[in-house]
């Protein structure tokens, strides 16, 4: 198999420099519930945080819109039949248009030397504008006819960042100055351009049914969500932004939607609400979500996620059985790290490994993999696989961490499986569910060592461990840990375990090695 052939500051003021090694999807979902049924109780916002699955799914399953390798984002909505978005094809960004009713997919710019960011409709005309940046640096804000496809810039001198239009005329947007980005108010029918803050971020919004637009403020260490009236222009704050994210969406004139990775959170429009949990998807559809838009009738919801740590691992699996060599290796990161478990190194960097699969495919006519069993803890993903080589099949482990693609993969190589080691780890946990600590401690080596992944020792012998897990057993008497998944390969046992511990439930990931009817080391993968 594959393993055996080898022994910016945030506030980024570019889009290209900001997004282009960003591998993001599009997607699309439908917006269930309506306001009354989302304003919930005291008890229900408690509950919505601890346990969200339980009540938050206001969205309908998502819908992968771009479906297309590379940076896919930036979404808004032409109307309520059609979303623009900014989308890589040729080694550029150009702005793409996803037809809801039919499925398809058209694109609207294709400017040699220039790629296109955040594309908006512009009211009152069949055209949209667009932040387009240039080969040569220059970054100003386009128009961009939908019917011609001729364009023209729009605003000389100012390198735009982020804009909205507020009306036919009057766009209010971010422009980039030294380290910052300031809030400008851009009059086109009088040439006027009107700075109103500083220290702003990227998510600014027309909010619904109002004459208000909405930015985030950065220039407190709180971030803070305002609105500002563009004629008159007052600010007021409305709330600060939920974990110092940097996209916002507004469902209504009432409430803001925002995103935390795992899950798209609300509040009330005002400095006295609550966040909570609006929805919360499978983590193996959308993971690390950031922008969103939302439809005029306010039916449909577009978000941005980077692929799931277990879709980039399927993929690579994929591609490596169909011998698609550059697809391959471009799940991986540049400087990618391969080990056996946990740090003994085999080859560091991509060209490595290419070179060494490009020599394995040439003298392996037939090769198969195929996963067994597979673990999800967050960025991790463990895999057992069986590896068919020539007709000849073989057994191993790999441990692949995630941050947009594969950064490192461990392996635990082939071995017979012996049926003691299993027999012992379940006793261990059995004396854990008891609270027995002599049981418990002894199933464990003298010697024991624990560590965090992939190497860093927490603690060594038994007297420490006793005293650490005696104390916890006393301490916590609603202890248990509920086996969800495990694989044995040779005298390593890998248990996917959800712990219950003072009320709460947390999920970890335990590597067991046995070595003469003991434990004698394990390493703890936490999210």
């Amino acid at each position: 198999m594959k393993k055996y052939i080898l022994s910016a500051l945030t506030l980024s003021l570019t889009p290209a420099v900001l997004l282009a090694q960003q591998n993001t999807e599009v997607f699309l979902m439908d917006v269930r519930s309506t306001e009354k049924e989302m304003t919930l109780t005291p008890e229900e916002v408690f509950k919505s945080l601890e346990s969200p699955h339980e009540i938050a799914k206001r969205l309908g399953p998502p819908l992968n819109i771009s479906n297309n390798e590379g940076y896919d984002n930036q979404p808004s909505f032409l109307d309520n039949d059609n979303i623009l978005y900014a989308s890589t094809r040729n080694n550029q960004t150009d702005i793409a248009v996803y037809n809801i009713s039919t499925g398809k997919k058209t694109w609207i710019s294709d400017t040699p030397g220039g790629s296109e960011y955040s594309p908006l409709k512009i009211p009152g005309k069949a055209a949209v504008s667009a932040i387009r940046l240039d080969s040569d640096g220059l970054q100003r804000l386009y128009e961009y006819d939908l019917q011609t496809g001729e364009f023209n810039e729009l605003i000389k001198d100012l390198k735009v960042g982020y804009h909205v239009w507020y009306n036919d005329h009057i766009i209010v947007c971010t422009v980039l100055v030294a380290n910052r980005m300031d809030l400008v108010v851009v009059d086109l029918k009088k040439g006027a351009n009107t700075t109103v803050a500083q220290y702003v971020g990227r998510s600014l919004h027309k909010i619904p049914n109002t004459n208000l637009v909405s930015y985030i403020s950065k220039a407190d260490k709180t971030f803070k969500i305002k609105s500002l009236d563009p004629i008159k222009g007052t600010i007021k704050k409305l709330n600060a932004i939920w974990n110092g994210r940097d996209d916002i969406a507004w469902l209504s004139p009432h409430t803001i939607l925002a995103t935390n990775d795992k899950a798209i959170v609300q509040v009330p429009a005002d400095t006295t609400g609550i966040w909570h949990v609006f929805h919360q998807p499978d983590a193996s559809e959308l993971y690390k979500m950031s922008r969103m838009a939302i439809s005029p009738d306010g039916k449909k919801l577009a978000v941005v996620a980077e692929p799931s740590p277990n879709k980039i691992v399927q993929k690579q699996l994929e591609r490596f059985n169909a011998r698609d060599l550059d697809g391959f290796v471009n799940c991986y990161t540049n400087d990618v790290l391969v080990t056996n478990f946990p740090t003994d190194t085999i080859s560091v960097g991509r060209q490595p490994m290419k070179e060494g699969y490009r020599k394995f495919y040439e003298k392996t006519p037939k090769v198969e993999v195929k996963v067994a069993n597979r673990m999800v803890l967050g960025t991790t993903v463990i895999d057992h696989e069986v590896v068919t080589i020539n007709d000849k099949q073989n057994l191993q482990v790999a441990v692949y961490e995630i941050d947009g693609r594969i950064k490192s993969m461990r392996f635990i190589r082939d071995k017979k499986v012996d049926e003691s080691s299993e027999t012992i780890v379940q006793k261990q946990l059995d004396a854990y569910n008891a609270r027995d600590i002599d049981g418990f401690m002894d199933t464990y080596s003298e010697n024991i060592a624990l560590y965090n992944f992939p190497a860093q020792l927490r603690t060594q012998g038994q007297l420490a461990m006793r005293k650490g897990y005696g104390e916890y057993f006393e301490s916590t008497p609603d202890l248990h840990a509920e086996i969800k998944n495990r694989i044995v390969i040779g005298n390593i046992v890998i248990d996917h375990e959800e712990v219950t511990a003072n009320g709460t439930k947390f999920s970890a990931v335990a590597i067991y090695e046995v070595v003469n009817g003991k434990i004698s080391k394990v390493t703890f993968v936490r999210e």
